[in-house]
């Protein structure tokens, strides 16, 4: 996949992995539209970097979809690339008074569903591209669940499988390719709940992003997520006890 002189759009690119992958685009010559629901997190990082748009709104949220896809429709009509960010996740354990029900919801709305709307939106601007691409991004936790994630983890999988059967569909009929980002434990604000800083900083997966996008590698396996992907292929079983260690981090 060509990775320069792209219009990119990363949802939850205000900061983290998705700020980090910004700032790698544009470096590889890139223009690139981030979105996010603070908007003074956004006009600060937009601040301090070149070629870079911002659009409040929430991705949740129907009419901020629609306003964020007019907005690209009149402005950046030559999208070329959606990166999938924007997450939510609860650490906690199920149980009688975990409320899990409110958490999983709020998760695969996000995570899921949020994913599904603004894809299937922005597919007519990706069409008309001679290349083009969606990168979803999911987690180390699809291949294992971690206990103290229960319902994130349970979210991802879900969009792994989306991601699998729209990339089988759009091969057939488009130039559209679609990849998927699988970073383990990142060292983030949003990770902080589940011990991010014990994680790999967000730049590295950016790094490895480019690496495998550049060279059509559909699943990229970021870090210990190879790792866990090879054990995951040989035992299940011995994957899951890998990311349910007592720490509980994942």
């Amino acid at each position: 996949m060509n990775i320069t002189n792209k219009t990119a759009l990363i949802t939850g690119g205000g900061s983290g992995i998705g700020l980090e992958i910004a700032k790698t685009l544009i470096e590889k010559g890139n223009k690139v539209i981030i979105t996010g629901r603070n908007e003074a997190k956004l006009q600060k990082a937009v601040a301090g970097l070149k070629n870079t748009s911002a659009f409040a709104g929430d991705i949740n949220n129907a009419d901020d979809v629609d306003k964020l896809v007019e907005y690209l429709n009149t402005n950046h009509s030559t999208l070329d690339v959606v990166i999938n960010n924007a997450g939510q996740a609860s650490a906690y354990h199920l149980s009688v008074e975990a409320d899990a029900f409110e958490k999983a919801g709020a998760e695969i709305q996000t995570n899921y569903l949020s994913v599904i709307r603004l894809t299937e939106k922005l597919l007519h601007l990706l069409s008309k591209q001679p290349e083009a691409a969606i990168v979803n991004v999911t987690s180390i936790v699809v291949f294992a669940p971690n206990a103290f994630i229960p319902t994130y983890a349970a979210s991802k999988a879900a969009l792994h499988s989306y991601t699998q059967t729209l990339r089988f569909t759009l091969a057939k009929t488009t130039a559209i390719k679609v990849f998927e980002l699988f970073p383990p434990l990142v060292d983030t604000e949003f990770s902080k709940e589940i011990g991010g800083s014990n994680g790999i900083p967000p730049s590295a997966v950016a790094e490895q992003f480019v690496k495998g996008f550049e060279n059509d590698q559909y699943e990229i396996h970021v870090g210990a997520t190879a790792d866990i992907y090879k054990l995951f292929l040989s035992s299940p079983e011995e994957a899951f006890k890998a990311l349910n260690q007592e720490r509980g981090n994942g």
